[in-house]
């Protein structure tokens, strides 16, 4: 283990998020909880391990607590430091996040990597490499130019037949290569007024038939938020489908109550697209969130971004593909990732990218191949890719490449 880990939890500690100045943020003010009973029962050995060690006097029930796991969530290098050995490269760069996107991981998502090397790739997701801190030429704050398609706060319309609406700037977990790292975290919410203009928008373009409630993280909000968000989106007759934009499954399972899947119900059809990084990811708990929402009739997509020395590879995104549609989750989209301020580091070349794909298609199941999609940068939308299997195409017919390299030939005629 490491060295410079305390044997047991600081019970009261206070703490701001790297960057932010309002205690309005989940977990601004960070309190250990100490408590009199011992767990006796836990989803997993590994939390167990986890919860004696540095938990030791908390409930099984704060734990599986969502609102819990936020407020206790580590948003200070002295906090993390508690739970794992950082190297220079981290102490440097979370010491110099100010302005940037700002620190967060849940006590949930720590189990998973409080025992793992510098390099390990659920680490790299959420703690900061001083690499964050350099931007290059290409690199810019809104690659996608999601302000200039935004019509009033908080919407974003794009396409012709579908919005973006970013209802919340917090996630539970900030991802270091974030689309949005120049708005999450910042605090910049939306108050009662915002979102009736928001709603307003939607319901006076009667093109609008689909919905993605992001963010941020919409399941880091409250059951009543999100029930005044979903009821007046539904409310709108020309809305067809809603879909939430979530890691929650992930990084937080523990949010998927009872009472949220009983309140998500009410507004089907209402898709939950979720994101995977890799296939760590999928834990017991993780899996039964996912499984949760399956029951209860919610189609889950997976987002991936291609990440180098994360999931750069094929047998690892074969991986991630197969584990989750072991949890009936269809993998979607797989993301080039954008071109967002110190984000060199995690970007591979397109040609990764579609190495990747033709490594999947035809050597497993269709559903497991998501479609590969650059986001244009300038705001462009985003762009599929494929291989090059088309050869030569006439009038007469078409020359194709299959998956094994070989040559068929299909007539026009």
């Amino acid at each position: 283990m490491n060295a410079n880990i305390n044997e047991g939890p600081a019970l009261h500690c206070e703490s701001r998020l790297v960057g932010c100045s309002s205690d309005e943020e989940p977990g601004a003010k960070t309190m250990f909880f100490s408590q009199n009973e011992i767990p006796i029962k836990l989803v997993s050995t590994r939390s167990s391990a986890f919860i004696q060690r540095y938990f030791p006097l908390t409930t099984l029930d704060s734990w599986n607590d969502w609102k819990w796991q936020l407020r206790n969530s580590i948003t200070s290098i002295d906090e993390l430091k508690k739970f794992i050995k950082l190297s220079q490269k981290e102490i440097m760069a979370i010491n110099n996040l100010k302005g940037r996107l700002p620190m967060r991981i849940t006590p949930y998502f720590a189990s998973l990597i409080y025992r793992t090397g510098y390099s390990h790739p659920l680490r790299r997701n959420v703690i900061p490499v001083v690499e964050e801190l350099l931007q290059n030429q290409n690199e810019q704050s809104d690659p996608l130019h999601e302000k200039a398609f935004s019509p009033v706060k908080g919407i974003v319309h794009r396409y012709p037949d579908r919005v973006l609406f970013t209802v919340t700037q917090v996630c539970s977990n900030y991802c270091r290569y974030c689309t949005r790292s120049h708005s999450v975290g910042k605090l910049d919410k939306l108050g009662r007024n915002d979102y009736e203009k928001a709603f307003a928008y939607i319901e006076s373009h009667k093109e609008i038939r689909d919905v993605l409630v992001s963010g941020g993280d919409p399941l880091t909000l409250n059951d009543e938020m999100l029930e005044y968000i979903l009821s007046n989106i539904r409310a709108i007759k020309h809305v067809e489908i809603i879909r939430i934009g979530t890691r929650i499954p992930v990084v937080m399972p523990m949010r998927i109550t009872d009472n949220l899947v009983n309140i998500l119900r009410k507004y089907h059809p209402l898709y939950l697209s979720l994101h995977f990084s890799h296939p760590e990811e999928i834990t017991e708990e993780c899996a039964a969130a996912c499984n949760k929402l399956a029951d209860n009739g919610f189609p889950l997509g997976s987002q991936t971004v291609l990440l180098k020395g994360i999931n750069d590879n094929i047998s690892v995104m074969k991986e991630l593909m197969h584990k989750l549609l072991m949890i009936r989750v269809r993998p979607y989209y797989l993301y080039q990732c954008d071109l967002i301020p110190g984000s060199s580091h995690f970007r591979t070349t397109v040609r990764k990218g579609l190495e990747i794909i033709k490594g999947l298609r035809g050597f497993t199941s269709g559903y497991a191949v998501p479609t590969f999609v650059v986001d244009a940068p300038g705001g462009g939308g985003k762009i599929p890719l494929l291989p090059d299997y088309i050869i030569e195409h006439t009038k007469e017919k078409i020359v194709l490449r299959n998956y094994k390299g070989v040559l068929c030939e299909y007539p026009e005629k």
